[in-house]
């Protein structure tokens, strides 16, 4: 038994374990996964407390309230310890911390040898001092980004050591830090930049040896640029161009070209050949820009003057708008005893003046219901004795109900007030437009380019001609006479005849119009239709250039990138002004709402725009078609609920109150405005001062057109044919196209020879007669037929 017991109390001493402070491999494991979770917490809480500190100052007092809640991404503690690291400590520095704690936990997670770790730790510390003290020094103002430890040192530092100690001494910790981290010599700096500017002029080199070489010799007879190309190129198109026998074709810079027919491709890989072309022509139109700059559409008309805010008249508008305080009380309280009749009460309100229109903002007692204030319109309308009230209910993106009030004495918004404006003079837009001022007086500017087409009803008397010269008149003062074209129609011939003076500026016409102002419904329709054929042409333009829209077009062409020679030109807007739409649909129908349509529908991409007024908005004349393709409307006041449906796809435009109060929406929330009032003698001034200046030799002229009724039944002799009649004949058989644009993109012909070209197509039984828009049928189905049917006609 006692040795039993002797036994028994030696064991306990035998499975004793000795304490180690070297941590087991599953330990490891477990800490490092903390320090690298804790890592990614710092970080985020770091990220977020940049965007939410502001927010999360109130709560910090407040941190053992678990009801309080911070803004930032890891709540409490995020703001908490990003307040602590960011704001008293090193500022965005304290970033390094969440790296060292990661690189510290993947040590220990792999089982790395940690040697290294204590050297990252110090020089992590060192470089967090140094970025703290430097932020502390350059943004002293800024205390986020040193940190209270950057500003503190930098003040105690900058107190023996002025600001230029402290500068000398970050330089200094900074060079210790890059020779004792980086290794940095001066030697090694030296060779950087010796490999780097070597290597980039190795590079420049081999680029050179792929490119062009330009030679600027002048010839007596001709300039030219000779192109020296690589030998293997050489040889495959030279011996292409023999084999076909196709005479070269000469660009604007003197350079020969030889172009195969489009169906009859050489059977060799040009890929490498095209791309070196596509460099060729960059370089070619780097070295224009360099030598000439961009090209100016403006410099033939370098000394045009836009017009003085001086041929304005101010109107008496002098002071702004004049605050009728008795009136404002006086209309307040009519409005709450009206609501209060009706058992409504009104928690708050607040007015907003406007020069025509008071807005009366409301926010009714909890459980009202807003279609009961809605009901009440003619009910306030009563009691205020006033004409034109408006409820708005609710206000879109307020939580509160508008009545629009009219003034008792309006104020007379002028065109010279809006012009003037800050808003409109920095206007960064294609088209802007100052169309008069809102509720809150603020001058409102919009951009027809993005509209892209405005649609505008007004019964007559309401103020739409104004409107419509308020357009003409913005773009007047901020667009040069190269930069926007107008294309005018007026049946009524006295609404727009004034800008007759400055035809030759900014107006378009068709080729054999004797007058800009077209009148005559036969004239609309032609220009309508050519129009259609100048938005054909731009898209075709577009496409050669592989751009998407006409800025970027213009823009292509400024940059000298494309070729005059090959059909393009600087594309100027186009605006399309339409008075009295409805007495167009009575006169012609189809034969104007169709081009119209089509135009709406797609000459947007291509600076073509369309404004079309009316005074009878009825759904005979604003057909569904022509409301699809036109988003931005104008209602000027009418005379019943079904015009302001028609117009505006909503009530309102009925219960303005004239002179010039309007309605503008643009596919979303209607906006109340006054128009800009200009008067007839203004315009005139205007006009009168463009006009005196020095112009165009004529009119921006449209592509011809030729009516289905006129027809091209004259029968051309052989010999008055056009000396390019054959090879314009091949062009059309062998692209199985019959259209002017083909002739002249393919032969360089104007558009006029072009079509007079077709003409004797026709008359030659070689296309068929004209189909609208559509390119002409082709009779002939090939070549060989071609040369029968002509030398049939010589026999």
């Amino acid at each position: 038994m006692a040795k039993k017991r002797t036994k028994s109390k030696s064991q306990p001493t035998t499975s004793k374990k000795k304490f180690s402070l070297n941590p087991s491999k599953q330990n490891k494991i477990i800490f490092g996964s903390l320090l690298i979770v804790l890592s990614i917490a710092l970080f985020f809480s770091f990220m977020s407390y940049y965007f939410t500190w502001q927010e999360d100052q109130s709560m910090l007092s407040e941190f053992a309230n678990r009801n309080a809640e911070a803004s930032n991404l890891l709540n409490k503690f995020g703001a908490a310890v990003s307040h602590f690291f960011m704001y008293k400590g090193f500022g965005l520095a304290s970033f390094a911390f969440p790296f060292l704690l990661a690189i510290t936990g993947l040590y220990l997670f792999l089982g790395l040898d940690g040697k290294g770790l204590i050297g990252k730790w110090v020089w992590g510390l060192t470089g967090i001092i140094w970025v703290s003290v430097a932020l502390g020094f350059f943004a002293a103002d800024l205390p986020l980004l040193g940190g209270l430890i950057g500003y503190e040192v930098n003040d105690f530092l900058q107190d023996y050591a002025g600001k230029i100690g402290v500068f000398l001494i970050l330089i200094f910790v900074l060079m210790v830090i890059l020779v004792r981290l980086f290794n940095f010599t001066p030697e090694g700096f030296a060779n950087f930049f010796r490999t780097q500017k070597q290597k980039i002029k190795s590079d420049f080199n081999d680029t050179d040896e792929q490119l062009v070489t330009i030679d600027d010799t002048e010839d007596d007879d001709d300039s030219s640029i000779e192109l020296k190309m690589d030998d293997k190129v050489q040889e495959k198109i030279d011996t292409y161009t023999h084999k076909k026998d196709i005479p070269p074709l000469k660009t604007e810079a003197g350079l020969d070209v030889n172009l195969p027919e489009e169906d009859d491709t050489p059977d060799i890989d040009l890929t490498v050949e095209e791309t070196k072309e596509e460099e060729e022509s960059d370089i070619k139109a780097a070295r224009l820009v360099k030598d000439f700059g961009e090209f100016d559409p403006k410099l033939e008309l370098g000394n045009y003057k836009f017009p003085p805010l001086d041929l304005l008249d101010a109107h008496g508008a002098s002071g702004g708008i004049t605050i009728n305080q008795e009136e404002l009380e006086e209309n307040k309280n009519k409005i709450v005893s009206t609501l209060k009749n009706y058992k409504i009460g009104i928690a708050q309100i607040k007015a907003t003046i406007g020069p025509t229109v008071t807005l009366y903002e409301i926010v009714p007692d909890a459980g009202v219901r807003i279609s009961k204030i809605k009901n009440l319109e003619d009910d306030i309308a009563l009691s205020l004795a006033a004409l034109g009230i408006r409820i708005i209910a609710p206000i879109p993106g307020k939580g509160t109900v508008g009545i629009e009030v009219p003034n008792k004495n309006a104020t007379v918004v002028s065109m010279r007030s809006v012009i003037a404006s800050n808003k409109f003079q920095k206007a960064e837009m294609e088209l802007p437009i100052a169309f008069g001022k809102t509720i809150s007086n603020e001058t409102f500017v919009v951009d027809l380019a993005k509209m892209p087409h405005l649609l505008m009803a007004g019964a007559t008397g309401q103020g739409k001609s104004v409107g419509l010269n308020a357009v003409i008149t913005s773009l007047l003062y901020k667009k040069h006479p190269a930069e926007v074209k107008f294309i005018f129609v007026d049946p009524k011939k006295v609404e727009l005849t004034l800008y007759n003076k400055i035809e030759r500026h900014f107006l378009a016409k068709l080729p054999d119009s004797d007058e800009a102002i077209i009148t005559d419904t036969t004239k609309v329709i032609n220009t309508l239709n050519s129009l259609c054929i100048e938005m054909d042409n731009r898209y075709e333009l577009l496409k050669v250039a592989m751009v998407r829209n006409i800025k970027e077009y213009n823009a292509k062409f400024k940059a000298r990138k494309l070729n005059p020679n090959d059909g393009h030109k600087f594309l100027p807007y186009i605006v399309l002004v339409i008075d009295e739409f409805a007495d167009l649909i009575m006169t012609a129908g189809k034969e104007v709402e169709t081009p119209i349509a089509r135009l709406a529908q797609l000459a947007r991409a291509i600076g073509i725009h369309l404004i079309i007024a009316t005074q009878r908005p009825s759904v005979n004349v604003i057909t569904g078609i022509i409301k699809a393709n036109f988003p931005a409307r104008i209602a000027f006041r009418v005379t019943s609920k079904i015009d302001s449906r028609t117009i505006l796809d909503a009530q309102g435009a009925d219960q303005l109150i004239g002179r010039g109060d309007m309605l503008y929406t643009q596919g979303n929330d209607m906006t109340r405005l006054q128009c800009a009032f200009v008067d007839t003698p203004e315009v005139g001034k205007i006009v009168d001062y463009i006009g005196s200046q020095r112009a165009y030799p004529e009119a921006h002229l449209l592509p011809e057109y030729i009516g289905e009724d006129s027809g091209t039944s004259i029968d051309y002799d052989i010999s008055e044919r056009d000396s390019m009649f054959r090879e314009a004949a091949e062009v059309i058989v062998t692209a199985q196209q019959g259209s002017a644009s083909l002739i002249q993109r393919k032969l360089k012909l104007g558009y006029n020879r072009a079509g007079r070209i077709i003409d004797q197509l026709e008359a030659a039984g070689i296309v068929g007669p004209f189909e609208g828009s559509k390119a002409r049928q082709v009779l002939i189905p090939d070549i060989y037929s071609l040369e029968q049917h002509l030398e049939n006609e010589t026999k």
